[in-house]
């Protein structure tokens, strides 16, 4: 299971940020087929946002096979492999890097600060 996340300032609207987040999870290994997502009412709850943008998020991934709904039992996701390509995927990391940069940088730290403190992370030391 993945934990939703949304950035009101990075311009992307809600319902793609939603569709990015299960893809990435899905190429991550983070969501796995056959597992169940939040239904769309737990979901708009949860990121506190109108149900409409949960359900055109889950519509648009069940149009591309990459979820299925079962009335009555839930949304889960799909058998389709969802192949992210290396153009789109280098510019997301772009992105979050950009944006990660940009605040830890206004905070005063410095880029070999901010990478000793990712390897840690990585490698699981907090």
């Amino acid at each position: 299971m993945i934990i939703f996340k949304l950035d009101p300032k990075s311009g992307v609207p809600f319902y793609r940020q939603i569709i990015d987040q299960i893809r990435y999870g899905i190429v991550a290994g983070s969501l796995t087929v056959g597992e169940q997502l939040p239904t769309v009412r737990a979901l708009a709850v949860e990121l506190k946002v109108n149900l409409n943008t949960v359900s055109k998020a889950y519509k648009e991934l069940e149009i591309q096979k990459v979820l299925e709904t079962h009335q009555g039992t839930g949304t889960f996701i799909g058998p389709v492999a969802v192949d992210i390509e290396p153009r789109e995927r280098s510019a997301k990391l772009k992105s979050i890097c950009t944006e990660f940069y940009t605040i830890a940088a206004s905070y005063g730290f410095k880029a070999d600060e901010m990478i000793t403190e990712l390897k840690k992370i990585e490698g699981g030391v907090r």
